[in-house]
């Protein structure tokens, strides 16, 4: 009898220490010599990472941290030191006992050695999940999760969240415990645990992770949603030139993204006097500023609300065409190649193109929803639409990289909640 009972009691020690871990591990930021895993605990408590070359468990290397109330007991625990283009395998402890682990790998040094790896990545946008006690009454807004195992299945390098990656509801968005809830609620889901620690996450915000539907500069909480961003995406930056918001840039092999900010600095929608803009010349200039620095194979610009289509409807950046004129000239005038804008927000996907009087083409990827509701507006006026790429149902983009470099095909792909392929694109390099 007293066996059974040690039995026992061990097991409901490992179930408490298991237990202490409410969501993640997920896997951040990823270089060739620093990785990030993130992760919430229950409560505040110390948490420490063992890692180590999967081939080589003798090399250690440890990092811990504590997790704070104030910041959702979120932790992010850098994995410093790597070598590029290996395979690591982690543990993570809670009072010396292994509550999770899992595996990252480094980026490859490949520049003057060999051609850019091949590889592909997600993305999507509008991710509801339904919280019946906080939604509104009536038909849930949110359509299952099984995308998310989807997603999982098509083995991609790393993940872009494109923004509505949770719905601030109207008990949320009014305090520092309400915005939490909602990334926790999220972030917590069981159906997006495997997601988290299968790949690199990356993120942008729209409204909806901002605040109220079609927020902007003059949200009084802002600054504790920027706060929570931070806390629950581990993005490698937040905010450039000294300046707040999520503005941020990242290579992942021959690829460079831009963050951009849609909503810290934006002017209220429909505000009468003064000067109308969403990024805001400063951003502009810095996003203009990098590309020209860029020597990415492809430059993709993310930003929360579609930008390249014209019809001036719902949030769509033509609505501040000032700017988007501006962007754009500043584009042709410097003769930027090889640029595709990904964007969320509208509740449908297509693929929209512009060519520039310098022959130089843009696209702008809008990809939406994963599981909100959504909507055909393929006849709304965007005359850049590329004909058989609206989507009115769930749906995740893939866009793989292949070919040699100064030679490299993007293949852009959507697929339905189930994977299946609904359409294909592909794009050369200029």
């Amino acid at each position: 009898m007293r066996n059974y009972l040690t039995v026992f009691f061990l097991f409901f020690q490992i179930v408490l220490v298991r237990g202490q871990i409410k969501s993640g591990p997920m896997l951040g930021y990823t270089t060739m010599m620093e990785s990030a895993v993130w992760v919430q605990l229950e409560k505040e408590d110390s948490i420490r990472m063992v890692y180590y070359p999967t081939s080589n468990p003798l090399e250690k290397q440890s990092v811990s941290a504590l997790s704070e109330s104030k910041n959702g007991n979120t932790v992010h625990l850098i994995a410093r030191n790597l070598e590029p283009g290996t395979d690591y395998s982690f543990k993570l402890l809670i009072a010396g006992k292994e509550v999770s682990e899992g595996t990252f790998s480094s980026l490859s040094l490949w520049q003057h050695r060999t051609d850019p790896p091949n590889f592909n990545f997600a993305v999507g946008s509008c991710a509801y999940i339904n919280e019946a006690k906080y939604d509104r009454p009536g038909e849930p807004y949110g359509r299952g999760y099984q995308i998310f195992e989807s997603i999982n299945q098509k083995n991609p390098a790393m993940m872009l969240w494109l923004g509505d990656n949770i719905y601030l509801r109207e008990a949320d968005w009014t305090s520092r415990s309400g915005i939490y809830h909602r990334y926790t609620a999220y972030k917590s889901l069981p159906e997006l645990q495997a997601l988290w620690k299968s790949m690199p996450h990356y993120a942008i915000w729209d409204d909806h992770d901002f605040g109220p539907n079609d927020g902007d500069r003059s949200f009084v909480n802002k600054e504790i949603s920027l706060e929570a961003f931070k806390s629950f995406w581990a993005n490698m930056d937040y905010g450039v030139n000294g300046n707040k918001g999520i503005t941020s840039q990242f290579t992942f092999n021959d690829i460079d993204f831009f963050l951009l900010d849609n909503r810290f600095f934006r002017t209220p929608n429909n505000r009468k006097t003064g000067e109308r803009y969403i990024l805001g010349d400063e951003q502009v200039q810095w996003l203009i500023d990098a590309l020209v620095n860029s020597r990415a194979s492809f430059k993709m610009v993310a930003i929360g609300g579609q930008f390249l289509s014209p019809a001036e409807v719902y949030e769509n950046h033509a609505n501040y065409g000032k700017e988007r004129k501006q962007l754009l000239e500043l584009i042709e005038q410097e003769g930027i190649k090889n640029i595709v804008f990904l964007s969320g927000d509208r509740h449908k996907t297509e693929l929209s193109e512009l060519r520039q009087a310098n022959g130089n083409v843009i696209y702008d990827f809008t990809c939406s929803p994963l599981t909100s509701k959504a909507y055909d507006s393929h006849d709304e006026g965007n005359t850049l639409q590329l004909e058989g790429t609206h989507v009115s149902t769930q749906n995740f983009g893939i866009l793989k990289l292949s070919g040699k470099w100064n030679e490299r095909i993007l293949s852009i792909q959507t697929f339905d909640k189930n994977g299946a392929l609904i359409w294909e694109k592909n794009i050369h390099q200029q």
